[in-house]
C-alpha cells in the first residue's frame, strides 16, 4: 500500500523535474525551506494543505489537479483495483434500488442501460443583461448578480 505523502511527493517531484526546475528555485517561489521541500518530495514529511497550495502555486499546478493525479496513481498502484470507482449521485437515497446494483439491474431492460441524471455545475454568478442589445452606452452595461 502506497502512503499518501509518498505519492504526493513523487507527483510534486515529477512536476518539478518536467519543468526542469531545481529544489532551490521551487522552494524560493513557494517560500518553504529547501530541506523541507526535499523531505516532502521524498515522502518523509506530511505537507499541510497550505504548504501544498503554496508548492502548487510555485509549480503553476492546480491543487485539485495534483490531488486528482495522486488519487489516480494510488488507485493504479493497488493490484486488483479498478482505476475509477463509482460515486453515488446526488439525489440517491439509501435503501433505494440506486444503492443496490442487483436490485437496480432487475428493473432495467436487457438492451438499455440505466437512465442516469448527471448533475451539471452551475455558475455562482450570472451576467445580467448580457444577452440584450445595448440601447445606449450608459444603459448597455453588464452587471453581476448572484445566481
Amino acid at each position: 500500500m502506497t502512503l499518501l505523502r509518498t505519492q504526493l511527493g513523487n507527483t510534486l517531484r515529477g512536476h518539478r523535474l518536467r519543468q526542469r526546475r531545481t529544489l532551490r528555485d521551487v522552494s524560493g517561489a513557494a517560500r518553504v525551506s529547501l530541506g523541507y521541500l526535499s523531505e516532502v518530495e521524498r515522502g518523509q514529511k506530511e505537507a499541510s494543505s497550505e504548504l501544498l497550495a503554496s508548492i502548487c502555486d510555485a509549480l503553476d499546478v492546480e491543487l485539485a489537479d495534483l490531488l486528482a493525479e495522486v488519487s489516480l496513481e494510488m488507485r493504479l498502484a493497488e493490484p486488483g483495483r479498478h482505476p475509477v470507482r463509482p460515486v453515488a449521485l446526488a439525489g440517491a437515497r439509501p435503501g433505494t434500488p440506486d444503492d443496490d446494483p442487483a436490485a437496480a439491474g432487475a428493473d432495467e431492460s436487457a438492451d438499455s442501460g440505466p437512465a442516469v441524471e448527471v448533475p451539471v455545475a452551475e455558475p455562482a454568478l450570472a451576467l445580467v443583461g448580457a444577452g440584450q442589445p445595448a440601447r445606449s452606452a450608459a444603459r448597455g452595461a453588464v452587471s453581476l448578480a448572484a445566481a
